[in-house]
């Protein structure tokens, strides 16, 4: 039996340093709209909740030490679009926005096209079309049955 009754997300919360600043990036650069308390800021993505809390205490709430965020995270967050043009016409946005691209949009080893940008803060963001995946009425990506794509 599994420890979790259903396979699914919740929430993905980053730790962040200045949270207002993060905030404010997220809802003008990005277009994310906070539905969060004043203590906490939280997006909703459509099934699960993005939300940025500080990193001291999310460290504390998950009884763990806080570390220096520096550096690359060993995680990244992805928005698929629905075609090559869509993530070319995001990543102008971002750069006009003035946002670190780190790996500029190109043909990708698995056959799709993606790209890397960071947040002020350097949380990675793939934004990604992936051919072989499709989007349900929601916007949800539907993964191949029986495949590995």
């Amino acid at each position: 039996m599994s420890a979790f009754p259903e396979q699914r997300l919740s929430i993905i919360t980053l730790g962040v340093r200045d949270r207002k600043a993060m905030t404010a990036f997220y809802e003008n650069v990005i277009g994310f709209e906070n539905i969060g308390p004043p203590e906490m800021t939280m997006f909703n993505m459509g099934g699960f909740v993005l939300g940025l809390w500080e990193a001291d205490k999310l460290a504390e709430d998950a009884g763990q030490v806080a570390r220096p965020a520096e550096g690359f995270r060993n995680a990244a967050l992805a928005y698929n679009a629905r075609s090559i043009e869509e993530v070319n016409e995001i990543f102008a946005r971002l750069e006009t926005a003035g946002v670190t691209i780190t790996t500029p949009p190109h043909k990708a080893f698995w056959g799709g096209y993606s790209g890397y940008f960071a947040d002020p803060e350097g949380n990675a963001w793939e934004v990604a079309f992936n051919p072989f995946w499709t989007f349900d009425e929601a916007g949800r990506v539907v993964l191949p049955t029986g495949e590995t794509a």
